[in-house]
């Protein structure tokens, strides 16, 4: 398999398992239906597999489920083997077509066992393979015989006995049938999207293609290393259509375009966030921030044995805690990548999505994963049988991915919840979860005063610290609630006579919670007993130990 050194990673471990003679059958999954450049052009990874690794074969097959089977190379060697068969057409349909492929196979080795035969290399490509061979058909005869022939190809004489190749590609491990997914003798080739120096490869070849597209100033590199975990398909795509509008992308357009190629290729699975908030905008105890900004000077200083893995902001609803996220982005000057829904109604889709993101979060280089309201989100290890173990599914393929100790430094993970208590106890361990925050309403008429006095300055409407003080402001107060406070005056004092302070004080008047108290209260037991550093919380709270207790 000869193969350019400007090659892709996993293309050169398929090759080196192809030739030591470890494996003769692939599965390539992930990132299987973008562009990779080749030889001046962009091209699609069928082609690119039979130019790059595959020219030292002489017949190559191709089947997919649209086309049937047909051959890229060698079609003159096949003359002999099709005598008096010449018009007769190549099948479509799945089983007919693995079993001319084998068919030639055993032809080649009964010529080898007389003697005649010369030795040809062969290959076969597959795509669609996860639609042919599909993982959540369990029962189905039709299909599991068809996967018991494909899976024979890896290990079974005369096609293990013979330079052979299969090439299985799908888009997702777990949308492929068991019996081909979990075989030992395969190996299982993540295609991941592309890195740096493949984007840059991309970009050189588009500029060339569309120079219309470019501002003639703005390099490569630069591009490339803003563009990390968009793929070379929608970048092509948005090149085209810049091209075509004679509108060129310039140094200010890559993170914009970013957020838009990269939730567009997601397909509404996740929520971009390129924050400009910093921890200066959250209104928290110094406590809090301090340790926040002692992480991430860790983090820019690549310091990562002390930095955590992940970490858990947990409190009564309204404190803030999506808030805390996108000013710690903005602090740290990483993207923020928000799981959306990935659950879905057919079988292997949300295994699929999840697959997806993980490769999507994986090409980001460093950046905060969000999971919002994640008791709900994360799942369970056992949710009974009413799901047919999907959820456990679920949580095994996160669990996993959160402890891989190779994206430390790369991927932070934060939880956020106000029931962090119905949250596995092993996805809140060390090693996933490094640290758990409470954020907590306030306690005290300063702290009430203090919050109620920055939100009011968004509203023009500061009367200082002091004349808040003054009203006796409520304890207990979420920033959500001080928002709302403050919304509220601002409404009166629009729509009255009345100046600020007295527009203030009417509304004090009125105030009722928004969440309450005994509800509040009982989240704010279960954020205190989870956080790991009492400096967290403020000592009038610190006895506070109950931490299942239930409303």
């Amino acid at each position: 398999m000869p193969l350019d050194s400007n090659a892709p990673a996993w293309a050169h471990e398929l090759a080196l398992a192809y030739e030591s003679g470890a494996h003769g059958q692939f599965v390539l999954h992930g990132n299987v239906n973008d562009r990779l450049p080749l030889d001046g052009r962009l091209v699609g990874l069928t082609r690119w597999l039979d130019a790059q690794l595959l020219t030292g074969f002489d017949v190559v097959f191709l089947y997919d489920p649209g086309n049937g089977l047909g051959v890229l190379r060698g079609s003159e060697r096949l003359r002999q083997w099709l005598a008096g068969r010449d018009n007769e057409p190549w099948p479509r349909e799945p089983r007919a077509a693995v079993e001319r492929v084998s068919h030639y196979l055993r032809y080649l080795a009964n010529l080898q066992a007389l003697g005649q035969g010369q030795g040809e290399h062969v290959a076969v490509i597959v795509r669609g393979a996860d639609q042919i061979l599909p993982g959540g058909r369990h029962g189905d005869f039709e299909i599991a015989s068809l996967a018991s022939l494909v899976r024979d190809w890896a290990s079974e004489p005369p096609f293990s006995e013979q330079p052979f190749a299969s090439f299985l590609i799908a888009d997702s491990l777990n949308d492929l049938h068991p019996q081909i997914a979990v075989n030992p003798r395969v190996a299982r080739i993540r295609v991941p999207l592309p890195d740096e120096a493949l984007l840059r490869q991309a970009l050189a070849q588009l500029r060339l293609d569309y120079p219309a597209a470019f501002d003639g100033g703005d390099g490569d590199e630069r591009a490339a290393h803003a563009l990390g975990g968009v793929g070379i398909s929608a970048l092509h795509s948005l090149v085209k259509t810049r091209a075509h509008q004679r509108r060129p992308l310039g140094p200010a357009d890559w993170l914009k375009v970013k957020k838009q190629l990269v939730e567009g290729d997601a397909g509404g699975l996740v929520e971009f966030v390129d924050s400009r908030r910093t921890l200066d905008d959250y209104h928290s105890p110094p406590a809090l921030k301090a340790w926040l900004r002692q992480d991430i000077a860790l983090w820019h200083a690549s310091d990562l044995r002390a930095l955590p893995m992940g970490y858990l902001f947990c409190g009564p609803v309204g404190t803030g805690k999506t808030f805390l996220v996108e000013c710690l982005a903005g602090e740290a000057g990483v993207p923020v990548l928000k799981l959306k829904n990935f659950r879905d109604r057919w079988v292997g889709s949300s295994e699929g999505n999840l697959e997806k993101i993980f490769r999507l979060i994986r090409a980001l280089g460093r950046c905060i994963v969000f999971i919002d309201e994640a008791d709900q989100t994360l799942g369970k290890r056992d949710a009974g049988s009413g799901d047919s173990g999907l959820s456990g599914r679920l949580y095994s393929m996160i669990a996993q991915e959160m402890s891989d100790t190779g994206n430390r430094g790369k991927v932070m993970w934060v939880l956020a919840s106000s029931r962090p208590d119905l949250i596995e106890v092993d996805l809140k361990r060390p090693g996933r979860i490094d640290v758990k925050i409470p954020l907590l309403p306030t306690t005290t008429a300063a702290e009430s005063a203090a919050l109620l006095d920055a939100l009011l300055k968004r509203f023009g409407m500061a009367v200082g610290v002091e004349a808040l003080l003054a009203l006796n402001p409520p304890l207990l107060l979420t920033p959500g609630a001080a928002e709302a406070f403050a919304v509220k005056a601002y409404r009166a004092a629009r729509t009255g006579p009345a100046e600020p302070l007295a527009a203030i004080a009417d509304t004090l008047a009125d105030y009722q919670p928004p969440v309450p108290l005994e509800v509040l209260e009982f989240q704010m037991r279960i954020a205190i007993g989870e956080a790991t550093d009492l400096e967290f919380v403020p000592p009038s709270l610190r006895p506070i130990a109950a931490r299942t207790a239930t409303p």
